[in-house]
């Protein structure tokens, strides 16, 4: 399988998806954040508000950094049986998006490691709220994840 055309896609969707902020702002949940949702610095440092800013090349880094290091080998070690380079990169998104935990107990990964590929449109669609409400950005990314697999 191709990995590297995998972190491509994956973080194509995230730059999408994500935006990029140069300065660090506080996410929805509260957590300081800058780039393309980075919470914490390869160095493991977290991410504070009173950090400088960062280039638009420093973001690219760190995006790419957490689809490699962070993402990639949570999705492969949760659905060790994804061979699609594109199916792979829309389950990174997903997990960039919510988080490995939510990935990790989700029937979405059940039918994924069950090879139910054609169950994964309406799991990957019931991922689509925020607070209780359905949120039309969450549903365009389901949906463009969706697409991939």
């Amino acid at each position: 399988m191709n990995i590297a055309l995998a972190i491509e896609v994956a973080a194509a969707l995230a730059r999408r998806w994500e935006g990029c902020y140069l300065t660090p702002y506080l996410c929805p949940a509260g957590v300081p954040t800058i780039g393309y949702g980075a919470t914490y610095y390869e160095t493991g440092y977290s991410v504070t508000l009173h950090d400088a800013p960062i280039s638009k090349e420093r973001a690219e880094q760190l995006l790419l950094w957490m689809v490699r290091t962070k993402y990639l080998p949570a999705v492969i070690a949760l659905c060790p049986g994804i061979d699609d380079p594109n199916r792979l990169a829309a389950i990174i998104d997903f997990t960039f998006n919510l988080g490995s935990g939510n990935l990790r107990i989700s029937t979405l990964r059940k039918r994924i490691n069950a090879g139910r590929w054609e169950d994964v449109l309406f799991e990957l669609m019931k991922w689509n709220k925020a607070g209780g409400k359905v949120l039309r950005g969450l549903t365009l990314r389901r949906q463009a994840e969706a697409v991939l697999c």
